[in-house]
């Protein structure tokens, strides 16, 4: 029995009595030595859509070198460019750039062009530069 004919056989058990966690982990290390589109037919298998776990774990091993790549990219760009493609809401990368943005304004990295992009985003982006700024101002008056 190859690989592929294995995970499907538990996938579909699982499908009715859900995951055992040793069988889960057997699956799971077998991914990496299946072909692409092996990869790819146990993705979209009808069985796999309740293992959220094991269907993480194949986009990963599909996709890892353009999840690498696209941290790189936006770690990368100049604060400027950032803010232009976190503007952008339907770009993919807002969560990523987000978090990009708040470790340059903890480090003091272009403090008030983040502090402005955030002010002008969502609830939650203004309420975090809020609080940076309050510590800001509590720490320079002790």
């Amino acid at each position: 029995m190859s690989d592929l004919e294995y995970i499907l056989r538990q996938a579909k058990k699982s499908h009715f009595s859900g995951w055992d966690a040793k069988e889960l982990r057997k699956c799971v290390d077998m991914l990496p030595n299946l072909s692409r589109e092996d990869l790819f037919k146990l993705y979209r298998s009808k069985w796999i859509d309740d293992g959220k776990t094991i269907k993480e774990t194949i986009f990963n091993v599909l996709f890892a070198d353009r999840l690498g790549k696209r941290e790189e990219r936006i770690k990368g760009l100049e604060t400027p460019e950032l803010i232009e493609e976190y503007k952008d809401k339907h770009s993919g990368n807002v969560s990523l750039i987000r978090s990009e943005m708040q470790e340059r304004y903890k480090a003091g990295r272009d403090c008030v062009a983040i502090a402005d992009a955030f002010h002008n985003s969502n609830k939650s982006d203004h309420e975090w530069i809020t609080k940076q700024e309050k510590k800001g101002e509590d720490e320079k008056k002790q």
